[in-house]
């Protein structure tokens, strides 16, 4: 399993709309095959920034099921137009053993 890590500059003063625009897109990116969970959060030192977490199968889950889907154009068509720039994305692999 992987993890996706998304950063989201938000317009400013966009937030609460950038909010609720998120609770109708959640829905496409949770049901996408391969998606193990979700969650949003807010910045705390900066009001305009958020940060997705997402848990996915692989990464090709990511970058080609679901984002090669009618349900991520979804998704994008609801949160785009609340983005003062692209996301920074990147994915991350298993958690490093204790010592």
């Amino acid at each position: 399993m992987i993890l996706e890590h998304a950063l989201f500059a938000v317009k400013e003063g966009q937030s609460k709309g950038f909010e609720a625009a998120f609770a109708q897109a959640r829905k496409f990116i949770e049901s996408a095959p391969g998606c193990r969970g979700i969650e949003m959060r807010a910045c705390i030192e900066r009001a305009d920034s958020y940060l997705l977490l997402a848990k996915w199968d692989s990464v090709e889950a990511h970058t080609k099921g679901f984002r090669e889907s009618e349900a991520f154009i979804q998704w994008r068509s609801l949160l785009g137009p609340f983005f003062a720039a692209p996301p920074e994305v990147h994915h991350y692999g298993a958690p490093l053993p204790l010592q």
